[in-house]
């Protein structure tokens, strides 16, 4: 029986005596030592997790090596636990079915703001997800600087749907320019997560509108990301929000069948030892305590391990890929 236990099984004044016996008289007021008792019995049924440095996390991708071999029934547990939890297919964005007319939402990265969806709002909105499901093969492409020289390209071009990350320029005709490369794609912006990105989220959405773009805007539900938030929070991710590479990987392992992730190492210098960029689009780390990216690392090198998804680490080249289980 853990010490605890002992110390709860006596009346107050043999526990005192217990507590007496086990920790030496100090200079403390009572409250004080009684928070002691409660941190150390806390530390003994929880004890402390230290989250593996960025040396040992290396070591640890290096042991495993390239060879990989996809788990089927992995990847449909996950997918199940995706569905029960935050219910992507229906959820992943906003559609006129899920999010009526007059339906009241808070942003889910905000506490104190909500918004009521008006006429104006609706008509934003497809009738429902446009696209069939489940999808086949889906891509995430993450820290594009990664992927230099990578010969990843084609191998991510082969994918049913790839899920890219693009930093929103201010020009109108340059951003629809560098839109145009993409074709008939669906852009996916968090109009309803931060007050923050409403006013560019919703320029976004007029901007390809006014120009007849072959892009269609989805916005995606604030229900949607807060469900997702908690999930990977009850698994052990320590931060206040998490990161846009793992909610799009998350909604990936959702809605695809098949799952390959591109570009998510989130140290400063590569496996070889050479400097790489923090971002995709710049060299600027993220706030601190803000995302906990070596916590999301190894949440998703887990996966990979397990063969629920890829993570393509190496240069596409050199990958050994062994037959699907």
């Amino acid at each position: 029986m853990s010490p605890c236990g002992r110390a709860r099984r006596h009346t107050s004044r043999g526990a005192m005596a217990v507590l007496a016996w086990k920790f030496p008289r100090t200079r403390l007021p009572v409250g004080a030592s009684a928070l002691c008792v409660v941190v150390l019995c806390w530390l003994y049924v929880f004890p402390v997790y230290r989250l593996p440095d960025e040396k040992e996390i290396v070591q640890g991708v290096l042991q495993q090596g390239t060879a990989w071999r996809r788990n089927r029934t992995a990847a449909g547990i996950f997918r199940k636990q995706m569905e029960d939890c935050c219910d992507p297919a229906h959820l992943f964005a906003m559609t006129k079915m899920n999010s009526p007319m007059g339906k009241s939402l808070w942003y889910d990265g905000e506490f104190l703001y909500s918004f009521t969806i008006d006429n104006s709002t609706y008509s934003l909105f497809p009738q429902a997800t446009p696209f069939q499901l489940p999808l086949k093969k889906c891509a995430v492409v993450g820290n594009g600087g990664i992927l230099k020289k990578s010969g990843c390209g084609r191998q991510i071009d082969e994918a049913d749907f790839v899920m890219r990350f693009q930093n929103l320029l201010w020009s109108r005709k340059t951003f629809v320019d560098h839109m145009k490369v993409y074709n008939h794609s669906y852009i996916y912006m968090p109009a309803f997560s931060m007050k923050t990105g409403t006013e560019p989220s919703l320029r976004v959405y007029y901007t390809l509108s006014d120009v007849g773009a072959n892009q269609t805007v989805l916005f995606a539900n604030p229900n949607f990301l807060r469900s997702i938030g908690k999930f990977w929070k009850s698994r052990g991710i320590h931060a206040k929000r998490l990161s846009t590479g793992l909610f799009l990987v998350s909604a990936a392992l959702g809605l695809c069948e098949e799952v390959a992730i591109y570009g998510f190492w989130p140290f400063s210098v590569n496996m070889h030892e050479q400097p790489i960029s923090h971002h995709y689009y710049d060299n600027v780390l993220p706030f601190s305590g803000f995302h906990a990216m070596p916590e999301e690392f190894l949440q998703l090198w887990y996966l990979h391990k397990i063969g629920a998804l890829r993570m393509q680490l190496d240069p596409c080249e050199d990958t050994s890929l062994q037959p699907t289980s």
